[in-house]
């Protein structure tokens, strides 16, 4: 299908863990392998929830070393995707103003109070059709305001900034732009009213440009490796989301999905966005997706729940992995009540366990033991819990968007929990397909080679159905996980 000799790489970055993957030829035959990855987490100062944006660079910077060592043939393109809404703020020299909040961080509940009083959710709403969240970067960026920080300070969200530290011109990648709740509706520009209205400054904000754009070449030291010599520079679909979705090998209008990873967006796909009263109400988004398409989706929180129980299991001497839980909730029945997962009290992080017990006595439930018999029975109460929840979200989808869905294709880590998988299905009644655990890596490459093999795009960027076909085309591929 594809006859490209030269190398590319795929970098994914995560909230949790981030991925560096190599995509090499031989002969006609691709193959894949995740050459470096490394773990992820915000880091909590006195002046809050931040990243360390310096080590996750350092270990982007690792993995292409690596890559470039791997890659004699030469890497024809590098793309970057990772998490949504947050970003790096610059100053007038270019540099950055220091190392940038995590969404989690509590200081955007002020901002959005403060958002609302200029202008309404409703309103926001009907000029945007994103989903009314306080992690979204229009009440961060209102939140600097608050801080003092100069409105004319440049930022960047992530994936894009560590593409301009490689080489690449500062831009505003489409799908990733969206998730600022910033962009007009069903339309590729800065909504002009929202940042008048907010006092933003849209001189501050970057160009928006199309999934599959060539931003320029890598330079720097990296440049001087005779791999990287003429690498391009190419914008995937910034938003991870948008990236795993586009890994999904469907055709028709009657399947739905779940990206399923620290979040599980569950939705579908769309011409055109989807904006009515009972999409308003059930604060469904309407994303950016490949091609232009929307992605029409509704977040739920995901692995984050438990992974934060994990943790704090352990600090209290009980150690237990998601494998032993998972072969622990296989032989539970299941519990004859379920916790609301979106709660916002158990959006943030810290101590997770006692606030499920907090919801669980608040409904007349006794609480469970942080013991060997209370914590499976924890989990079993977590995932029946999160399925139901998919169940109501998609249920929602179909009502508001009138499809009459069949199929439910769940992509990311989340797509190799069977058990979660299995409840799914059965609260459902929808025929699940588990699609790649690195969808987002996947649709990455699949934009990078739709872009290479045009070079010139259309007005939505790469065809989302090439990109589609090309996506198939490597899920069949041998994919490797490490080479370290």
């Amino acid at each position: 299908m594809v006859s490209l000799r030269k190398a590319l790489v795929a970098v994914d970055l995560g909230a949790q863990s981030c991925r560096v993957s190599l995509l090499r030829w031989k002969s006609e035959t691709p193959e894949i392998c995740v050459v470096h990855r490394f773990p992820n987490a915000p880091v909590r100062s006195q002046e809050g929830l931040h990243w360390d944006i310096d080590r996750i660079f350092a270990g982007v910077e690792a993995g292409l070393r690596q890559c470039a060592e791997l890659a004699m043939e030469g890497i024809a393109s590098v793309g970057i995707d990772g998490w949504a809404v947050d970003y790096v703020r610059l100053d007038a020299d270019g540099k950055r103003l220091g190392d940038p909040f995590c969404y989690r961080d509590e200081r955007t509940a002020r901002a959005m109070r403060e958002v609302f009083k200029i202008i309404s959710p409703e309103k926001l709403y009907h000029l945007t059709g994103i989903q009314i969240l306080s992690l979204n970067s229009l009440f961060q960026l209102y939140a600097d305001k608050i801080a003092g920080v100069e409105a004319e300070s440049r930022w960047l969200n992530l994936p894009e900034y560590i593409t301009h530290l490689l080489g690449g011109r500062p831009v505003a990648e489409y799908t990733n732009a969206t998730h600022t709740q910033l962009v007009s509706l069903g339309e590729q520009k800065w909504c002009e009213e929202i940042f008048r209205a907010t006092g933003l400054a849209i001189s501050a904000a970057s160009e928006i440009v199309r999934t599959g754009t060539f931003v320029g070449s890598i330079a720097g030291e990296l440049s001087r490796l005779p791999a990287f010599s003429d690498t391009q520079l190419i914008v995937p679909a910034c938003h991870d989301t948008a990236s795993a979705i586009a890994a999904i090998p469907a055709a028709g209008d009657d399947w739905a999905f779940i990206s399923s990873g620290t979040w599980s967006l569950v939705g579908t796909i769309l011409p055109r966005p989807c904006v009515g009263d009972e999409a308003r109400k059930m604060n469904f988004t309407n994303l950016g997706g490949v091609g232009g398409t929307i992605c029409f989706l509704k977040n739920v929180i995901g692995m984050w729940l438990l992974r934060q129980c994990i943790e704090e299991w352990a600090k209290a001497g009980q150690d237990w992995t998601v494998s032993e839980l998972l072969r622990e909730c296989e032989k539970l029945s299941g519990p004859n009540y379920l916790i609301d997962v979106d709660d916002p009290q158990l959006m943030v992080p810290g101590d997770l366990p006692a606030r499920i017990n907090v919801q669980l006595r608040d409904a007349g439930h006794a609480s469970l033991p942080l013991d060997r018999t209370g914590i499976p029975q924890m989990t079993n109460l977590i995932f029946h819990s999160l399925a139901q929840r998919y169940a109501e979200v998609l249920d929602a989808v179909a009502r508001t968007t009138d499809k009459k869905l069949k199929r439910l294709f769940i992509v990311g880590g989340g797509g190799r929990n069977q058990f979660l998988n299995r409840l799914t299905a059965e609260r459902t009644g929808l025929e699940v397909h588990c699609g790649a655990s690195e969808a987002s890596t996947i649709g990455n490459f699949a934009v990078q080679l739709a872009a290479l093999n045009h070079g010139e795009l259309g007005r939505d960027g790469v065809n989302a159905t090439e990109v589609a076909q090309l996506a198939e085309f490597l899920t069949s591929v041998p994919f490797s996980g490490f080479m370290e």
